[in-house]
């Protein structure tokens, strides 16, 4: 049964045993008043695990790695500084896999919010939502705070500590798209169909997409992550799921990815459900989605269309993440298109991103390969023999690295 007690008296010592794995949400889903007292108290607990996902505050830092040990999907944000110091390990599984990688838990923390219609997951069920009933112990900040989100919901039983806080919860920094990134947008959109779903990732560029779709009409939203501009365009009418083949009328997401813009709007929101990974990432959801358009990012795409979306310089900065689990979906779905998006240099362009030899992991193999899209064009690897790709590809590289790149292809 559910048990009320103040931060102050939150004892974690009792609660967790030394070798402990801890899971806990990602970006503003952080319990970060759990968290926090988690970490002051690190050393009488002894040597114990925790998951992150992608992390934005203090609880995850080098300086904690004496008595934890981190792992993540991912190496984005607070996460980077780790990999740096070779103090993140790294699960390489595609998102749909995960809450099943990580189960049992023997310590989950929760940020809840409390609603007409009892407890919510409020920023993030995905990969959380899963794992409750596995956990040994369940404790959760009930922030006053938090939005209180439709979707999935929590059942008292299943929470053995309730914490009570009144603070604003973390946002993920918005990131400012460029002349490149608005060009790749336009070539996008060119593509988008009226009425399509859209999966989008994270970053710049996704939203620079979202930007540039505001004179389509009646899009759609079934997503790992949603974010302020998807706010933004469902109150503009854009984006109305009216078209949706499942959940019409419904933005669909595992998790709220900005700030205060998307927190407010979400907040008791019929239109906009969390669901956990189960539902947002199945290959049979999203292939009852037509028109399914998904839009992720990469590092690095070789000839052949395989795609490096993990490794840079040697570093762990992305991730393996749901872009398989969307990309598969995508190729499923009736009118579908699987795009992968990037810029075609790095380095202040000295260094090109469309390459004859990855430098890091296969993240998508060619085999999955559907549009490529830097900001010189699209390139579509459907259906298309090997030679015939690389001709594709060498065409949206920088114009500085068609040469070396078609004659390293032979075409």
């Amino acid at each position: 049964m559910m048990e009320e007690i103040s931060l102050e008296a939150l004892d974690f010592s009792a609660l967790i045993r030394p070798g402990d794995r801890l899971v806990w949400g990602q970006g503003g889903a952080e319990p970060v008043a759990l968290t926090t007292q988690l970490m002051t108290q690190r050393a009488k607990i002894g040597h114990f695990s925790v998951f992150v996902g992608m992390s934005l505050a203090d609880s995850v830092t080098p300086a904690h790695t004496a008595q934890v040990r981190f792992q993540s999907y991912c190496g984005a944000a607070r996460n980077r500084a780790l990999a740096r110091e070779a103090a993140l390990d790294i699960l390489p599984c595609h998102y749909s896999q995960l809450a099943a990688v990580l189960a049992p838990v023997d310590v989950l923390l929760l940020q809840a919010a409390q609603g007409p219609q009892g407890l919510s997951y409020s920023i993030a069920a995905e990969y959380l939502a899963p794992l409750v009933r596995s956990a040994r112990v369940v404790i959760a900040e009930v922030n006053a705070q938090a939005p209180w989100t439709h979707g999935e919901y929590l059942d008292p039983h299943d929470i053995d500590l309730v914490v009570h806080t009144d603070r604003a919860p973390l946002a993920v920094p918005s990131a400012a798209s460029g002349e490149v990134e608005q060009a790749i947008a336009r070539h996008i959109a060119g593509l988008v169909e009226d009425g399509a779903t859209l999966q989008l990732g994270l970053g710049s560029l996704p939203e620079a997409v979202l930007d540039g779709l505001r004179s389509h009409r009646d899009l759609g939203i079934h997503s790992g992550a949603i974010g302020d501009k998807v706010a933004d365009l469902m109150e503009q009418g854009v984006i109305t799921n009216a078209r949706k083949t499942r959940d019409t009328g419904i933005s669909v997401g595992g998790v709220l990815f900005g700030g205060e813009r998307i927190y407010r709007y979400a907040h008791g929101n019929p239109c906009i459900e969390l669901r956990s990974t189960a539902y947002t990432h199945s290959l049979e959801v999203l292939r009852s989605l037509d028109r399914l358009v998904t839009i992720n990012s990469a590092i690095e795409v070789d000839l052949t269309g395989q795609v490096n979306a993990e490794v840079a310089g040697g570093l762990y900065v992305g991730a393996v993440g749901g872009a398989m689990d969307f990309q598969r979906g995508a190729h499923a779905s009736r009118g579908g298109l699987p795009i992968i998006a990037l810029p075609a240099t790095a380095l202040a362009g000295q260094q090109s991103r469309v390459v004859e030899r990855l430098s890091g992991p296969v993240s998508t193999p060619r085999a999955d390969a559907g549009l490529i899209v830097t900001e010189y064009g699209v390139a579509d690897l459907r259906h298309c023999d090997l030679r015939e790709r690389a001709r594709r590809m060498v065409a949206i590289a920088h114009p500085d690295f068609r040469d070396a790149l078609a004659q390293a292809a032979g075409v």
